[in-house]
Parts: structure tokens; sequence; C-alpha cells
């Protein structure tokens, strides 16, 4: 087979991954994870249980590769934070996309994950990287903002990402479980709030807060990562 034979095919499989993927987030949203099967993650995708044992080798492995595409999509956003010329139109944009147009079942799953976090290593391993994500890449961000004038907020970048990161919680919390959540005008206000901070608006606390944030680029393991454990 050629190079062309063989890039058409790693492009079918990688369409069919994330068909799977797309998938076993609707069955989790419906049923939870511990309810959902591997069967109902197939049937959802349209193929048979063994041909998704040929991308996925179990129900922990559909869950880990869940939460490395949104970690990834997450760095994709924040990366474009670092060099853009508005910074706050472009946060508000991501704040957006995350907290206001994308699915419900995404806040539902991540209150399900959240909750398994507290009692299984593998959720605890997804929930740490994709804060340590999170919290590295808006700090990063927020700083290179501040040293070439983008935002005028004299706060330290670590305080402003948490502050920023605390608030996208409550917000998706309350998304998933309030019957009276507005999004548009919940999350407009608060992407208001933020926008003030950043501007100098508001002058928030210029010393960092105690949060240890391991650097997402560096290649040693964390003391803290747990062992990875099995889902039922």
């Amino acid at each position: 087979m050629d190079d062309q034979g063989h890039g058409m095919q790693a492009g079918a499989a990688q369409d069919r991954r994330v068909a799977i993927l797309d998938a076993a987030e609707a069955c989790f949203a419906r049923t939870g994870f511990h309810r959902t099967t591997m069967q109902d993650i197939a049937g959802e995708a349209g193929m048979s249980v063994g041909n998704l044992y040929r991308y996925f080798a179990n129900k922990d492995a559909v869950i880990i590769a869940l939460g490395e595409r949104d970690r990834m999509e997450v760095a994709q956003d924040f990366r474009q934070l670092e060099a853009v010329d508005d910074f706050v139109a472009c946060f508000r944009a991501i704040g957006e996309k995350h907290l206001r147009d994308a699915p419900p079942t995404r806040t539902a799953i991540c209150l399900e994950i959240w909750a398994e976090a507290t009692r299984n290593a593998v959720f605890a391993e997804i929930t740490r990287a994709f804060e340590l994500e999170m919290l590295g890449g808006l700090e990063r961000a927020f700083g290179l903002a501040q040293a070439r004038g983008a935002i005028r907020s004299k706060a330290h970048p670590r305080a402003l990402a948490v502050t920023v990161g605390t608030i996208a919680d409550g917000l998706f919390v309350r998304r998933a479980v309030s019957q009276t959540f507005d999004p548009s005008s919940e999350i407009e206000r608060a992407l208001a709030l933020i926008g003030a901070v950043l501007h100098g608006a508001i002058d928030g606390a210029a010393g960092a807060p105690h949060v240890p944030v391991t650097d997402t680029n560096s290649t040693e393991p964390s003391a803290a990562a747990p062992t990875p454990g099995t889902v039922s």
C-alpha cells in the first residue's frame, strides 16, 4: 500500500475513533459511567462489539481517551491566547465555546468525572491532568498578556488562573444541576466580570495563591499522581 493509501486508512481509523468517543459521551451522559457497557457504546456508534474492541481495549480506555480529547482541545484553545492581539475578546470567545455553547452532555459528564475522582484513580488522574492543563495554560497566557500589555490587570497570573478556573467550575455545576440556570445571561455576566478584572477595572490581589500546579511540559511524574485503577 502506498503512502496515500496508508494516509487514507489512518484518517478513516481516526474518524472512527471520534465517532466512538462521541457515542460513548452520549451513553455516559444518558446512563452514567457504571451502567454503560461496551455493548451500549458499540450500539450507539453503529458497530459490532468486536469491532469496538479493535479501537479500545475496555471502558477505562474509552474514558481516558475522552478526558485526553478534552484536555487537548483546551490546550489548543489556550495556545491561541498567547499571541492574539485582542486577548480579552479571544478569552471571551473561548469561554463562550466551553461554558455556553458546549452540549449539555459535556457538563453532565464533567460532574460524573468529578464525583468518581473522589474514589477512583482513573478518574482522579483524568481530573488532575485536565486541571494542570487548564491552570498551567491560563497562567502562561495571562503572564504573556501582561508582559506585552494586552491586559492591564496587576494580579499575579496564577491568581487570575485559579480564580477563572473556580468560576468555570461553578458555572459547570450550575449548568448541570440547576433547573433555573440560564446559560446565556449567567455566563455573559461571569465573562463580563472576568473581562473587567483583566482590563484592570477591578484590582485583584497581587499575590499568588498557594495552589501547586505542575509544569505541564515537564516529563517528571507528579508525586500526587494516582495509579490508574479500573472502572466497573
